[in-house]
């Protein structure tokens, strides 16, 4: 099927699409906002710029149009019939810079989950936020579980270290005793 607009309708449909803060994201900010999580937006600090951030449970979360994605199996994915080379080429890059991106955070201890847009659609919105909200909480009690192994290993470490000086000051006082100056 040819492109029934002309080049300039189709470049400002095209300049018109948005790349933050889009319908999906907002349905899921306002649900998670409402579910009592707190959230930052597009944190520049994190590689992918992340369209969700939360920091008390270390996770990141994409918001991804099932399109510009390229989400496998879903009726909103599929390749446009003209210049059909290019939009292959871009979206197989989205996807490679997406996995990169993943790892990236992964590697600096982020857990990452993706939402895609279809999973926001109005029949599936509530069991997307429900799955979404069990993941967080789930990151959140590994997280702690990992802080606290942490600390018992840091409290171990101190104790250990306590009872070397304790034990080397014996033996200076003992070796005081024996041989003094």
């Amino acid at each position: 099927m040819a492109d029934n607009r002309t080049s300039i309708q189709r470049h400002l449909n095209m300049a018109a699409i948005r790349s933050v803060s889009t319908k999906p994201e907002l349905k899921l900010r306002h649900a998670l906002w409402h579910s009592g999580f707190r959230y930052r937006v597009n944190d520049k600090r994190l590689p992918g710029k992340p369209d969700i951030v939360l920091p008390k449970y270390r996770t990141t979360i994409f918001v991804h149009g099932c399109f510009w994605h390229g989400h496998n199996g879903c009726k909103y994915a599929s390749i446009p019939k003209t210049n059909t080379d290019f939009w292959t080429e871009k979206i197989t890059r989205n996807r490679q810079r997406d996995q990169d991106v993943w790892r990236q955070l992964e590697a600096k201890g982020w857990s990452v989950i993706i939402v895609w847009e279809c999973e926001l659609k109005k029949d599936q919105l509530q069991d997307t936020i429900d799955k979404v909200s069990l993941t967080i909480r789930n990151n959140g009690k590994v997280l702690q579980q990992t802080r606290d192994t942490r600390n018992k290993a840091r409290l171990q470490y101190h104790a250990e270290r306590l009872q070397q000086r304790q034990r080397e000051q014996q033996l200076n006082i003992e070796l005081r005793q024996k041989f003094p100056h």
